[in-house]
């Protein structure tokens, strides 16, 4: 099964995918994580991948493309993924389609965690004070959620027509949270 979560920044999706993760056996591919990776091997890519984020803007489509299909014709994660942070847009949701069909795959259930810009940037200070990222302060928590706002809609309507959306109370606690997504997967899977 290939699961899609999303949410604005900050709304938990890391915390949410792991679990998913564990209790699902399936591979987390966070957007966020192979963008920081790419950062912390220093690379061009990685280079120019820092200098957008800190501004507070998104990576390119293209290069978030790129780093996505390397896991889609991986058959060790075929079928076994969980998209964290992807799609962002519509025009990433129909790439990403379009990858998938391409190594006969699809998108089994996708999961919007819903949370107010108050809560985000509560959880961006607290997470600022625990793992010390660089892209964590309120300036940029407001310019992402406020982008990512802009930029979902069309990508909430896509999943909506495929029926695939399952919207999911991001202001709850981490377990009940869980407990929630975990009651959504099982009812597609069984």
């Amino acid at each position: 099964m290939n699961i899609v979560i999303f949410g604005p920044p900050g709304a938990g999706k890391g915390t949410q995918s792991n679990l998913i993760v564990k209790k699902f056996d399936l591979h987390q591919l966070s957007t966020g994580e192979l963008l920081r990776n790419e950062i912390k091997n220093n690379s061009k890519l990685g280079q120019e991948i820092a200098s957008i984020i800190n501004d507070g803007n998104l990576v390119s489509d293209e290069i978030v493309g790129d780093l996505i299909e390397k896991y889609l014709s991986n058959k060790i994660y075929k079928n076994r993924l969980i998209f964290d942070g992807y799609p962002r847009n519509l025009i990433q949701a129909r790439n990403l389609e379009r990858l998938l069909t391409k190594y006969d795959q699809k998108i089994n259930i996708v999961l919007k965690l819903s949370v107010n810009l108050e809560t985000i940037k509560k959880r961006i200070f607290e997470r600022k004070n625990l793992e010390k990222r660089k892209d964590d302060s309120e300036d940029i928590a407001i310019k992402r959620f406020t982008t990512y706002e802009n930029n979902i809609k069309p990508v909430i309507d896509f999943y909506k027509k495929s029926n695939l959306l399952k919207v999911v109370n991001g202001e709850m606690s981490i377990s009940e949270i869980s407990s929630e997504i975990s009651g959504l997967i099982e009812g597609i899977k069984g």
